[in-house]
């Protein structure tokens, strides 16, 4: 038999998978440091629950099966898993509701560069009963650039739009019954020529004065300052045009108060994000330098999360990271150098077998000091252990041999430096913290 693995999976090396982990770390550690609480929801769900909020090319990429009498399915994402939670919990829960969840989701897409079948989202919601406060929209923005900075990633921009603007602004040219497909047409408008979208608007059965028109509206560019100048002088009294802008403004103004730098965030009026689930803020995230690299942060607000399962109103404001496909993108294009290949900071080595007793006890007590540690047990030439070492890159060497044992002083070896010093354990653990 052929060792191999399915198309789509994404496998690492255990350097690798330590940056990787470390990545997901830093996720969590931000997400819990804005107060998002962790949740875990199955992989597997009832298929009727799965299938309620899916649709399209989406239902066909779902992972569907029978077992008995039961069709289940594996979930293609962390919403709808969320949307089932809160309909099935709301008595228990306190709102606001912050939650955080970083797990698979699986979709039986056709592999190729950057799509996978199982991967890992990384995804925060926010959800109130009935209302959700404005301010919550530039928390989320706060949160991406507080873990895109933490990571050192390359520079990056998150790009922000209110939908309730282009929906305005339609009401205002007189075409409002062609928002939803005007809204997903605008979502490609980076994607196509000036010309093919403005045929395709044509297509719809709109007059060419107020495609062009259309066209003018979302090409509005400048600072974000400019940009709300900009709108707020085509003096539109639309209801929904005014609550988007004045929505816009709060959201950049407070993200600002938050720390968040104004070069990287930036109003954007052809972000959309096609689907008819969000109603509001939307937000995408592009690498400066690499816009190939399409969205690697997105999300929105929406105005009620659980319908399809009750009546009740939750509006909510939510961004998802996708970390496999982001990681794989950097790993690609050399930019996430990976270094660590090994999680210990030290290794026992010995002079001899006699020592192995003393480089277990020595070992004990630093790992109790919370320090990772790892002893090297075989038995080979001295050379041996030194490549080794140098190998899997690991910061320090622990000397241990006659004297070592004798004196209760270790030497200590720095791997980069070549420094070596004689040290007792509460030195080392000082040394080594």
């Amino acid at each position: 038999m052929t060792a191999r693995t399915l198309q789509g999976f994404m496998e690492l090396l255990p350097q690798e998978q330590l940056v990787f982990n470390h990545m997901k770390s830093v996720i969590a550690h931000t997400y819990e440091k804005f107060g998002f609480a962790p949740l875990d929801t199955p992989v597997l769900e009832l298929a009727e629950v799965l299938l309620s909020k899916s649709g399209g090319e989406t239902e066909k990429q779902i992972y569907e099966f029978t077992r008995g009498d039961t069709n289940l399915a594996m979930r293609f994402d962390l919403t709808v898993p969320l949307a089932k939670y809160v309909a099935l919990y709301n008595n228990d829960l306190t709102f606001p509701f912050k939650r955080y969840q970083i797990g698979k989701v699986y979709r039986g897409e056709r592999p190729q560069k950057g799509r996978f079948r199982e991967f890992y989202q990384c995804d925060i919601d926010i959800i109130d009963r009935d209302e959700l406060n404005i301010v919550y929209d530039a928390e989320v923005l706060a949160v991406i650039y507080t873990i895109f900075s933490e990571l050192k990633l390359p520079a990056f921009k998150i790009y922000i739009n209110n939908r309730k603007l282009l929906g305005g602004y339609l009401q205002y040219l007189g075409i409002a019954d062609k928002t939803v497909d005007v809204l997903r047409l605008v979502d490609k408008i980076k994607k196509i020529p000036e010309n093919a979208f403005l045929d395709e608007l044509k297509d719809l059965g709109l007059p060419n004065a107020k495609n062009n028109e259309l066209l003018k509206f979302i090409k509005i560019n400048g600072l974000n300052n400019e940009i709300i100048a900009k709108l707020e002088n085509l003096d539109i009294q639309e209801e929904n045009f005014v609550s988007g802008l004045s929505e816009l403004k709060t959201v950049i103004d407070m993200a600002q108060k938050l720390g968040m730098p104004e070069e990287n965030i930036q109003i954007d009026l052809s972000i959309t994000r096609g689907l008819d689930y969000y109603t509001g803020t939307v937000y995408e995230t592009f690498f400066n330098d690499y816009p190939q690299f399409g969205s690697v942060c997105s999300g929105g607000r929406y105005d009620n999360l659980s319908s399809v399962f009750m009546d009740k109103k939750f509006p909510g404001v939510g961004i998802s990271i996708g970390l496999t496909r982001l990681f794989d993108q950097l790993r690609a294009n050399n930019l996430l150098p990976i270094k660590a290949l090994t999680p210990n900071k030290a290794l026992i080595i010995t002079q001899g077998e006699e020592y192995i007793s003393e480089a277990v006890k020595l070992a004990g007590m630093l790992r109790g000091a919370d320090i990772p540690v790892d002893v090297m047990y075989r038995q080979c030439k001295f050379k041996k252990k030194m490549e080794y070492a140098n190998k899997i890159a690991v910061p320090y060497l622990v000397i241990i041999g006659e004297e070592e044992v004798n004196t209760k002083k270790y030497a200590l070896k720095d791997m980069t430096s070549g420094e070596q010093l004689c040290l007792t354990v509460d030195e080392l653990v000082e040394k080594l913290k």
